[in-house]
């Protein structure tokens, strides 16, 4: 088998190069915020920016994007992975055209790309998550998690370290975890979800919700029904789209600087096509005003660490 990096070391760029980002949902605010941090990249170093979006958050939509890309002849394809196995041949049949390809935000096989691009440690993100639904029904009670889709794969690694940590830290032993449901990236269908949770278990205390989507649809839909505050909720979401909830104290919020998320993925992007780096373990990159980075085991870069967003330090947090 042919690795990623053996792949994408074929062909060295001689300048910026085209990168073309695909999000998980064209839709989704969170991209089009990290997209523009790609863009203040590209003003600062060169290339050019192509965001390509499917308007379905699934698979198969992704690879019709990943394969119009490659016909474009795209230097790098950045991509956030609905699934991480379904769209890996489409990936491994860009790099072997010669395209490079990274993944950020959500990482697909790694076999399929150089890089992955996380906005913060995964095992750090589902502790916070955990921590702060905790705190906010008293270390006790039933909770339920309405995640994206059923083959995400940042959100169903949270999901299992958070029952793994459950299970192992009496310090969770008054948590009982009732069901995991899936909002489908679909603002109504989160809703709905939501409510199909409160009126299922009557005494439900809390839901994490750990998509950008789905925090905000649960809190409308809660307000909706006049349940603000007695079911409480956390999870990931740009801070901004619930900000009444959490100076209300009704909702927490897990968050981080998402413009710097694209800015650090494209230059990790153009220092790849330039043959800068491989993906390699112990490279370093320059990320402009971010500073310098180190890749990790697995080609994962780390943008930082995330923060739990509460009424004492929402106003740092400006998207």
């Amino acid at each position: 088998m042919v690795s990623a990096s053996a792949l994408s070391a074929q062909t060295c760029a001689d300048g910026p190069v085209t990168v073309g980002f695909v999000p998980k949902l064209d839709t989704d605010p969170y991209f089009q915020v990290a997209g523009k941090g790609a863009e203040q990249a590209q003003a600062e170093i060169g290339g050019k920016v192509v965001q390509a979006a499917p308007s379905q958050a699934t698979a198969e939509a992704q690879i019709e994007f990943i394969n119009n890309l490659v016909a474009q002849q795209v230097g790098v394809i950045a991509i956030s992975g609905n699934d991480a196995n379904a769209v890996a041949p489409a990936l491994k049949r860009a790099m072997a055209n010669g395209v490079k390809v990274i993944s950020y935000d959500s990482d697909v096989a790694t076999d399929a790309r150089s890089l992955f691009i996380n906005q913060a440690l995964g095992s750090s993100l589902a502790s916070m998550m955990l921590q702060s639904m905790s705190e906010m029904i008293g270390g006790e009670g039933k909770f339920a998690i309405l995640s994206s889709t059923p083959t995400a794969t940042n959100q169903n690694a949270w999901i299992d370290q958070m029952k793994q940590e459950m299970a192992s830290n009496p310090a969770y032993k008054g948590l009982e975890l009732v069901q995991v449901a899936y909002g489908e990236e679909s603002e109504q269908i989160n809703q709905q979800q939501t409510i199909a949770l409160v009126q299922a278990y009557p005494d439900l205390k809390g839901i994490i919700v750990p998509a950008g989507i789905g925090l905000p649809a649960a809190a409308r839909a809660l307000e909706e029904a006049g349940m603000t505050g007695k079911i409480k909720l956390t999870g990931l979401a740009p801070a901004s789209l619930i900000r009444k909830y959490i100076a209300d104290g009704s909702a927490q919020d897990i968050w981080w600087n998402v413009s710097d998320l694209g800015y650090l993925a494209y230059y990790a992007a153009q220092a790849l096509a330039d043959c800068k780096i491989t993906g390699a373990a112990g490279e370093t990159f320059d990320a402009g005003r971010l500073g310098s980075y180190t890749i990790g085991e697995n080609g994962e870069v780390v943008l930082g660490p995330a923060k739990i967003v509460t009424p004492a330090n929402l106003d740092e947090f400006k998207f």
